[in-house]
């Protein structure tokens, strides 16, 4: 009874229409889609210290944490937006919800570090089935003049998520044990499901009879997995072994999309029209240096200040909160103002911010790192709903779902790509032992590194945000 107030108050406030119509249970229930994995994902940063120390995990694995489930979400995100685009938006993304469920509960009860990254691995595919189709039904439900306010909101679900995640996950760890993290996101995942069966009508196929492309789905895949997990696994030899067959695999792969009758991928939209591919490239840059912020913060405090997980999850709070602040704001101003322009500026601002965590130091005070955050929070706030709005705008309603998993492809392959920096670097500074007080100089290093990286990185994914030129349509 409180939660529909509260969407009804937020609908209002950005001049969204309330009415029992499809398009608005559209909106409601892939919101709530949308912030039930980065709540869950946050909330596990202030965990991951408590889940390496209870299965023994080291420097070099603690990131698989993570990176389980991006990896195998990623392998599935295309795949599954060319299904939905074929058998129904909706039937993927209720199918997705319901697996996510079974496979969190099961995250839970996992006794071994093992059985914990399967169960991670089988979480990111399911969420995959979320992902890749959330923003495709909404943008199927809404034209495009109220795109930009739409995706606004959807985009600020997924902040919001982040927002409380680190706080109720810290209570949560302080309290109950890393296992409640997973527990409680459950009431909300059943939640989502009885809504979209109770509300959501209709269903959305627009390549309906159309061949799903097999042989380009298993290569995607190989590509994905031999990339992703040797760059996990630099510097070690295996690791180039595996970049270097990723990259072999990605040649063969655009090879047989070109040629393909239904492909898995139009790689014509990235070889002819400029504004999605670019705008494609930003999101995957602005990714690739942000995603593994909260990792390395959560580390920080924890285990180099010495904070506990409820404290540790209240500052951590600080960026997520402005992300869901600016986000719905930078959204209805793309309906108005050129996408690119403001994207490139919130770029811009991340490239500050990021270069503020290089001089942090084991005595840093804590108003440095929260104005950072806000700062960061300020950045990609204004960055992702532009972009995600040109992306969406820049193809077909038949390529609606191709595009939505392109951007949840372009997230997740950034993320993959933000941790696996991290891993190298743990790998090079600390090596195989335990994050501590102890090692806090090695630890300190890669941190000082990392933020050097991924600011070089948004540095450059400044300009190709400017490159992608004008968005706009008429």
């Amino acid at each position: 009874m409180i939660i529909r107030p509260y969407i009804r108050t937020t609908l209002m406030r950005y001049n969204i229409p309330i009415m029992q119509s499809s398009k608005t249970s559209v909106l409601i229930a892939t919101t709530l889609g949308a912030f039930l994995t980065p709540f869950m994902g946050s909330a596990m940063n202030v965990a991951v210290p408590f889940i390496g120390q209870d299965f023994g995990m080291n420097a070099t694995t603690l990131p698989w944490i993570n990176n389980s489930f991006l990896i195998a979400s990623l392998t599935f995100l295309l795949p599954f937006g060319r299904l939905a685009d074929i058998y129904g938006r909706k039937k993927i993304f209720t199918w997705g919800i319901v697996a996510f469920t079974v496979f969190t509960f099961l995250c839970a009860l996992a006794n071994s570090a093992e059985m914990f990254f399967a169960f991670r691995a089988l979480q990111g595919i399911s969420g995959a089935m979320i992902f890749g189709t959330s923003v495709a039904l909404v943008t199927s439900a809404y034209p495009p003049q109220e795109r930009g306010r739409v995706l606004g909101i959807n985009v600020a679900s997924i902040y919001t998520g982040l927002s409380v995640g680190p706080v109720i996950g810290g209570v949560l760890v302080n309290h109950f044990g890393w296992e409640s993290v997973f527990i409680a996101t459950l009431p909300l995942c059943l939640f989502v499901l009885a809504l979209i069966i109770w509300k959501l009508r209709g269903e959305w196929a627009p390549a309906r009879g159309e061949g799903f492309d097999r042989g380009g789905a298993v290569i995607y895949g190989i590509t994905i997995i031999a990339i992703m997990c040797g760059l996990s696994l630099l510097p070690q030899w295996w690791g180039f072994v595996l970049i270097v067959a990723g990259a072999l695999a990605l040649a063969v792969f655009i090879w047989y999309e070109i040629r393909a009758r239904s492909p898995l991928l139009e790689i014509n939209l990235f070889r002819r029209n400029i504004p999605f591919a670019f705008s494609s490239l930003a999101a995957l840059i602005n990714y690739a240096a942000t995603f593994a912020i909260a990792f390395l913060l959560s580390l920080y405090l924890i285990n180099i200040k010495g904070y506990a997980a409820d404290y540790a999850g209240y500052i951590l709070v600080t960026q997520p909160v402005f992300q869901a602040i600016f986000a719905p704001i930078a959204g209805r101003l793309s309906d108005r103002i050129e996408p690119r322009l403001l994207a490139s500026a919130g770029m811009a601002i991340t490239v500050v911010g990021l270069t503020l965590f290089v001089f942090i130091t084991k005595t840093t005070s804590l108003w440095m790192i929260i104005g950072g955050q806000a700062l960061l929070g300020f950045g990609f706030g204004l960055f992702s709903s532009p972009n995600t709005n040109a992306i969406m705008s820049a193809v077909e309603n038949k390529l609606y779902g191709v595009a939505a998993s392109t951007v949840a492809t372009m997230r997740q392959t950034g993320m993959t790509l933000s941790m696996s920096i991290v891993n190298v670097l743990f790998a090079v500074y600390i090596g195989s032992e335990q994050i501590t007080l102890e090692n806090h100089d090695a630890f300190m290093q890669s941190f000082k590194v990392a933020f050097i990286i991924f600011a070089a990185l948004c540095f450059a994914g400044v300009f190709a945000s400017m490159a992608r030129g004008n968005t706009r349509r008429g």
